[in-house]
C-alpha cells in the first residue's frame, strides 16, 4: 500500500488525494503563485501588511501533505498489522478447537454411540414452485340493502321456546343396572320395553351413548331390533336399530 493510498477509502481521504494532486501539478503550482502574487499586490492587502511567507504557503502545503500522508500510512500499517494478528489468533482457536474434535472422534472410534447418532427429520428437500400458489382472490364484499323490515302478524307459540327437555343419564343408568341384576345380558329394546321412554327420541339417544360408554358391549350386526314410543301429542313413533346387547360386568 503506497502513501497516498493508505486513506483513499475514506471521504477526508479522497479530498486530499484530490487537493494533493492539485498542488504536486506544475501548471496548478505556478498558477497558484500568480495569483497569489496578484493578491498579495492589491492595495487593501498591501495595507494590511501581510506575512511575506504567504507567497509560498503552497509549498508550506506541500510538505505538510507528506508529513500527513507518511503519518496516515504508519497508522494503517499499524491497524492492518493489528488485524493480521488477531486473524491469526482466531484461526488458531479454530484450528485447535478442531484438533481436539478430531482426537474425540479417533478415541470413540472403538466405542460407537448406541442408538440413532444424528437422526434426520427429513431427508428430501420440500420445493415449492411459484406457480402452484394460488392466485390472489379480492375479498368478498357483500351488499347489504338497506331496507326496512316490516312487523309480521304471525301466531306463534312461544311456550315451546321454554319446553326444555332433560333427560336424566343417572335414571337411565339404574335402570339398565337393575336389569342386569335380573339377566346377565339384556338389550336395549328390552330395556326401553321394561322402563317405556318418557322423554321420546333424546332419552333413546341418551341410552346409545350409555351402551357406548358400557364396560362390555356386543353389537350384533344380523338382526335388528324395534323401539316405540308415544310423544306428546300422542302420536306413535318408531326407531329401527341393530341389536345392542349390554353384558353384566
Amino acid at each position: 500500500m503506497g502513501e497516498r493510498d493508505a486513506i483513499a477509502d475514506s471521504d477526508q481521504g479522497k479530498s486530499f488525494r484530490a487537493f494533493w494532486d492539485f498542488l504536486m501539478s506544475q501548471s496548478r503550482q505556478e498558477e497558484l503563485s500568480v495569483l497569489l502574487e496578484e493578491v498579495l499586490t492589491l492595495p487593501p492587502i498591501i495595507s494590511m501588511r501581510p506575512d511575506t511567507r504567504l507567497r509560498r504557503v503552497h509549498y508550506d502545503w506541500l510538505e505538510a501533505g507528506e508529513h500527513t500522508q507518511r503519518t496516515v500510512a504508519r497508522l494503517s500499517e499499524q491497524l492492518r498489522r493489528f488485524l493480521d494478528d488477531k486473524a491469526w489468533l482466531e484461526n488458531r482457536r479454530i484450528m485447535d478447537i478442531l484438533h481436539e474434535i478430531e482426537t474425540h472422534a479417533l478415541d470413540l472410534r472403538d466405542d460407537l454411540p448406541s442408538g440413532g447418532f444424528m437422526p434426520l427429520d427429513g431427508s428430501t428437500a420440500v420445493i415449492e414452485l411459484p406457480l402452484e400458489r394460488a392466485l390472489y382472490r379480492p375479498p368478498f364484499k357483500p351488499l347489504i340493502a338497506g331496507i326496512a323490515l316490516d312487523e309480521g302478524d304471525a301466531e306463534i307459540d312461544t311456550a315451546v321456546l321454554y319446553a326444555q327437555v332433560v333427560v336424566d343419564r343417572a335414571e337411565l343408568l339404574r335402570n339398565i343396572r337393575m336389569e342386569l341384576q335380573i339377566h346377565s345380558q339384556i338389550t336395549i329394546g328390552e330395556v326401553v320395553m321394561r322402563h317405556p321412554l318418557r322423554n321420546g327420541l333424546a332419552e333413546l339417544v341418551a341410552y346409545l351413548q350409555l351402551a357406548g360408554e358400557w364396560p362390555r358391549t356386543a353389537v350384533d350386526e344380523g338382526a335388528e331390533e324395534e323401539v316405540r314410543w308415544q310423544s306428546v301429542t300422542g302420536i306413535t313413533r318408531q326407531a329401527t336399530l341393530p341389536r345392542i346387547i349390554l353384558l353384566r360386568n
